[in-house]
């Protein structure tokens, strides 16, 4: 068996250890941000979340950002409605006919990405309102 070796830590580097073991997990995000635009550090993820687990008690999971652009995918159309999908498309997109016709015929296709929520909301109403069937992502 291996016998365990001792290591004998400066006091500075103990009483550091100890404070960061002690933050708070907003305390440790602020930690982390700080280092990230003050000393161009970005900390391990993983470093962060052991350091402010112990003391912090049971952290709760972080909410997953909340997506700010969206695709507006036209996923097809009421035949019937062909010819003004097409011209409601062309509005949107700025495409020629021809260009505009393909896509709505090459459905599933995204007509607009990269857009608000808001934004990518009114273009699936307008597109509904003219018979379309989209969906947002």
């Amino acid at each position: 068996m291996a016998e365990e070796v001792e290591v004998q830590w400066a006091p500075e580097i103990k009483d550091l250890g100890e404070r960061i073991v002690g933050l708070t997990v907003a305390k440790a995000v602020e930690l982390g941000d700080y280092l990230e635009k003050v000393h161009n550090i970005k900390p391990a993820a993983s470093a962060v979340a052991v350091a402010a687990g112990p003391a912090g008690g049971a952290a709760l999971p972080e909410k997953p950002p909340e997506q700010t652009e969206f695709s507006v995918i036209l996923e097809g159309f009421d035949a019937a409605k062909k010819i003004n999908v097409i011209k409601i498309v062309r509005e949107i997109t700025g495409l020629g006919l021809k260009e505009a016709k393909d896509l709505v015929e090459g459905s599933p296709k995204p007509v607009k990405e990269n857009v608000s929520k808001d934004e990518a909301n009114k273009l699936k109403q307008k597109l509904e309102e003219g018979g379309a069937k989209v969906s947002l992502k």
